[in-house]
């Protein structure tokens, strides 16, 4: 894995340690979209299985027609990857969201770094 957990912040690693964590099936999506244009040097399913097996990460199963009509109200961005992976934890009540993007910390407040 080419990852570095010395990037994540005191709050990001701290909430990975007391919860249990899911990611967004538009978050596999958008590492592999990275990786086929060279920006990941992992395959999103590399990246998954490695982060299942050391702190349990798991995809999650909300319903995607409620993740779009959420979606269809968020104007901040025309980033799709982006616009989808908050309104899923949005749709999804409101749910703490990790990222390091300031478009999303910023237009999110549940957003965590």
């Amino acid at each position: 894995m080419d990852g570095d957990i010395g990037k994540l912040t005191l709050a990001a690693k701290e909430y990975i340690e007391k919860t249990d964590l899911l990611i967004s099936p538009i978050v596999f999506l958008e590492l592999e979209y990275l990786y086929e244009i060279k920006r990941v040097a992992s395959p999103a399913q590399e990246v998954y299985n490695y982060l299942h097996g050391q702190i349990g990460l798991s995809m999650c199963h909300f319903p995607f027609p409620n993740i779009v009509l959420c979606a269809a109200k968020e104007k901040w961005t025309r980033d799709v990857f982006d616009r989808l992976i908050v309104s899923h934890a949005k749709a999804n009540g409101e749910s703490p969201l990790i990222s390091a993007d300031k478009d999303i910390r910023g237009n999110y407040s549940k957003a965590i770094w």
